[in-house]
């Protein structure tokens, strides 16, 4: 028997992974939640469960719960005048400040913010006892009667929306950072079901209203040391396409940090499917722990066929030890021409998404960071759509288009 979208359900054990954890983790710190309405909200089981997440993951103190903070001391009625006439200047210079500002953006951009937010202001000063709605609508031409009709519309509007939250929620628990594209395609089931008439557009809208959309972050290290004296190999597709899985593979390795310090993050990526085929998490950049990589990628193999690995010039790539298990393995060496990030591209923007929709939350410790890490693989694999796959998994693509079972070990 199917449940609504805004049923609530008791979580077991096996639903509190890493990624879990730490997003419940970063809402209490930011004060979106409090560890009782995330326990509440999220069924967590126990009493001190989230605060255990809390003292063992989180950046702040939580060997003791925090108190709310002391009232103000009494003052006398001079201090009282002064701070007051202090605060309405404030007020005024703040309100002198915002009009212009929403002139300019009105005038410029023709956004139109104070026809599009009058009504719910007007609303809320009222209710608040500041300003009548009379006043607010005779000051900007507008009747009452309009004021309460379009109130009831959006009203409506947000209650037919609202089991959507909990859908959003859900994905994103998996995929903190996924884009609303994705977002939108991964949706539409939950959509149908709920008799929820929304596209891509008022989902951008919706998610943006409530502060759900998520932003692109940007930044760049360099790990690749392509000055050495060892072989390097041609690059082999520069005029090539791979059409079938394991075809060609792309490595590269990355950092991530944790409370500890820094760490490499070493992937082999298939090209045609997207699917990560082999991951390893290390202290060091060593050629003995980026091969671990590559050796999980073979055992993964689901065909025999003629197979290229192209990766940078990196001394791990270029060294004796991961160039013989090339060798002993049939796989033909191709690696980019000096260090350009766009003949590696495919390996690169999988790092980037990993890091960017996955690994969003820092770990304390580095066995954390693998257990985070592992399970951002497995989903990036079975439930990321991809656009360029025409929104299908990687798995998905890999497992149809090698039509047999994989390899035994």
């Amino acid at each position: 028997m199917s449940s609504s979208g805004t049923e609530r359900r008791t979580r077991t054990q096996c639903d509190y992974n890493m990624g879990f954890k730490l997003s419940v983790v970063d809402q209490v710190e930011k004060g979106e939640l409090t560890y009782k309405q995330a326990q509440d909200r999220y069924g967590i089981q126990g009493r001190s469960t989230v605060l255990n997440w809390l003292r063992k993951h989180g950046k702040f103190d939580w060997s003791t719960t925090r108190h709310s903070a002391m009232s103000k001391s009494e003052e006398t009625p001079e201090q009282k005048i002064k701070r007051l006439e202090k605060e309405l200047e404030d007020e005024r210079i703040r309100i002198m400040v915002l009009d212009g500002m929403i002139t300019i953006m009105d005038e410029e951009y023709g956004a139109g913010l104070r026809k599009k937010y009058l009504f719910r202001t007007a609303r809320t000063l009222q209710a608040q006892g500041k300003v009548s709605l009379s006043e607010s609508c005779r000051c900007f031409g507008l009747s009452r009667q309009s004021v309460y009709q379009l109130l009831q519309r959006r009203r409506q509007r947000q209650l037919e929306l609202e089991p959507l939250r909990v859908c959003v929620m859900r994905l994103r628990q998996k995929m903190p950072r996924l884009g609303a594209r994705k977002l939108y395609y991964l949706l539409a089931d939950d959509l149908r079901r709920l008799g929820i008439k929304l596209g891509r557009d008022g989902l951008f809208d919706w998610l943006r209203e409530h502060r759900l959309l998520v932003r692109p972050r940007k930044n760049f290290t360099r790990t690749t040391n392509s000055r050495h004296w060892m072989r390097k190999h041609p690059n082999l597709l520069t005029e090539r396409k791979p059409v079938r899985p394991e075809e060609v593979f792309v490595s590269d390795i990355t950092y991530v940090e944790t409370d500890q310090g820094v760490h490499y993050l070493s992937l082999v990526t298939d090209a045609f499917s997207r699917k990560i085929m082999g991951h390893v998490l290390s202290h060091e950049m060593k050629a003995s722990d980026v091969v671990k990589a590559l050796k999980q990628a073979v055992r993964n193999r689901m065909t025999t066929h003629p197979l290229i690995h192209h990766s940078d010039r990196g001394l791990q790539y270029c060294s004796g030890l991961y160039q013989s298990v090339l060798k002993n393995n049939n796989i033909t060496a191709s690696m980019t021409d000096g260090y350009d990030c766009y003949q590696n591209a495919l390996a690169e923007r999988v790092n980037g998404i990993l890091k960017q929709e996955f690994l969003v939350h820092r770990c304390k410790t580095f066995e954390d960071l693998r257990q985070l890490v592992k399970e951002a693989v497995q989903t990036y694999n079975t439930v990321r759509p991809h656009l360029a796959l025409a929104m299908q998994t990687s798995d998905q693509v890999h497992q149809k288009a090698s039509g047999i079972y994989p390899l035994a070990p």
